[in-house]
C-alpha cells in the first residue's frame, strides 16, 4: 500500500470508527443511566412496601436482613411524603404512621444494590468492548473497500507516467547527445540562443529525472550515502550551465542513509533553483553543519516560503513542480526541510533524522 493510500485508510478507518465508538459509548452511558434510575426507583418502592407490611402488622420474613426501621416521633417539621435519600450506605425514607403521630424510618442497606450496579457497568463495558472490536473489523473492511477505486485509479496513472517518462527517454537523450555535439563546435559555444537552448534542455532533463525518481517513491532502497559526493556532482554540471555565478561548497565527508537518487534529486532541485533564480554574479554556497546540509544563494529572496512546497504556488521564484517533489521526496526520507529567505537571498536547510 503507497503512502498516500495508506494515509486515505487510516482517515476513512479513523474517521468512521471514531463516530461509531462515541456512537457506542454514548448508548452505553445513557443505558446506564436508565438502569441507575430504574433501580433507584425499584429500592424506594421496596421501602414503601416494607413500611406497608410494618403498618399493617404483617410478617417481614420474605424481606432481607439489608432492610431495618425505627419510629420517630413528630418533633420536627412536616417531612414530605415524597423524601428519599441515598446516602453512601443506604437508602431511607419517612413514611407517616397512622393519625399522623409519628414517623416510621426505613432504610435498606446498599451494598447488594452497588454489587448489581457494578454487574450492570461489567456487561455495558463487555457489551461495548465487543461491539468496538465488531465495528473496528468492520471500518477496517469498509476501509479497504473503499480505496479499491482510489487503487485502481492510481494504478491506472502509474502506468500511464511509466509510459510516457520511458518514450520521453529515448528524444531527451536525443537532444542531450546533439546538444554535446553543438557545444564542441567553436562558433556556436558561446552562442547566446544555443546558451538558452542548453538552460532548457537541461530543464527538461531535470522534469523527465524529478518524474522517474517520484515514480519510485514508493520502493526507496535505503544505503549509507556521502552527500558531499553528491553536491559536488551536481555543482560540476551547475557551473557549466551558469558560468557567471561562484561556487563554494564546504563539505567534506556527511555520510547519511538514504536513496541516493532521491537524495540526489532533491539537491539537484534546490540547487538547480538557486541557479536559475540568482543574480548575475552572484553566488552559492553549500555547506554541512552537525546532522544539517545547507543551500545559501544571494537570489532576491522568496516573498513567502512557507507556501513555496505547495504545488499551486505561484510567484517570481515558481519552479513548477521542482520543489513540491522536493517536499514529497524529503517526506519519504523522514529528512526535515525548512526555508528563510530576504531580499538578500534564500538559505534551505536539510536536516537528517
Amino acid at each position: 500500500m503507497h503512502r498516500h493510500e495508506k494515509k486515505a485508510f487510516l482517515k476513512f478507518f479513523i474517521t468512521y470508527f471514531l463516530s461509531v465508538a462515541l456512537l457506542i459509548l454514548i448508548a452505553g452511558f445513557f443505558y446506564y443511566e436508565q438502569v441507575y434510575d430504574q433501580k433507584i426507583k425499584m429500592e424506594e418502592f421496596s421501602l414503601i412496601e416494607y413500611a406497608r407490611h410494618i403498618k399493617m402488622g404483617d410478617t417481614l420474613d420474605e424481606f432481607s436482613s439489608a432492610y431495618h426501621h425505627s419510629f420517630e416521633e413528630k418533633n420536627h417539621k412536616h417531612i414530605d411524603i415524597r423524601n428519599f435519600t441515598v446516602t453512601e450506605d443506604a437508602f431511607m425514607k419517612y413514611i407517616p404512621m397512622n393519625r399522623n403521630e409519628n414517623y416510621l424510618k426505613v432504610f435498606k442497606s446498599k451494598e447488594k444494590f452497588d454489587q448489581t450496579l457494578f454487574e450492570v457497568r461489567l456487561k455495558i463495558v463487555s457489551l461495548q468492548m465487543l461491539l468496538l472490536l465488531l465495528f473496528a473489523l468492520l471500518s477496517y473492511r469498509l476501509a479497504k473497500n473503499a480505496l479499491k477505486p482510489l487503487q485502481e485509479s492510481i494504478a491506472t496513472l502509474d502506468r500511464f507516467a511509466k509510459d510516457l517518462i520511458h518514450d520521453l527517454n529515448t528524444p531527451v537523450t536525443s537532444i542531450k547527445l546533439n546538444m554535446k555535439i553543438l557545444e564542441k563546435n567553436p562558433v556556436l559555444k558561446e552562442n547566446n540562443a544555443l546558451n538558452r537552448v542548453r538552460k532548457s534542455v537541461q530543464t527538461i532533463s531535470e522534469l523527465h529525472e524529478n518524474l522517474t525518481i517520484l515514480l519510485q517513491e514508493e520502493t526507496f532502497q535505503m544505503h549509507q550515502t556521502d552527500l558531499c559526493s553528491l553536491v559536488k556532482e551536481i555543482i560540476q554540471i551547475q557551473k557549466q550551465l551558469y558560468p557567471t555565478l561562484s561556487f563554494h561548497v564546504d563539505c567534506t565527508v556527511f555520510v547519511f542513509k538514504t536513496n541516493a537518487d532521491a537524495m540526489r534529486q532533491i539537491l539537484q532541485n534546490i540547487i538547480s533553483n538557486a541557479c536559475k533564480y540568482n543574480i548575475k554574479n552572484g553566488h552559492i554556497n553549500v555547506y554541512a553543519k552537525e546532522s544539517s546540509l545547507y543551500v545559501e544563494d544571494s537570489g532576491k529572496g522568496i516573498k513567502e516560503p512557507a507556501k513555496i512546497f505547495d504545488r499551486s504556488y505561484s510567484g517570481e521564484q515558481s519552479s513548477g513542480i521542482g520543489l513540491d517533489i522536493v517536499k514529497r521526496l524529503t517526506e519519504a526520507l523522514d529528512i526535515e526541510i525548512t526555508v528563510s529567505s530576504d531580499e538578500k537571498g534564500s538559505l534551505f536547510i536539510l536536516t537528517m533524522r
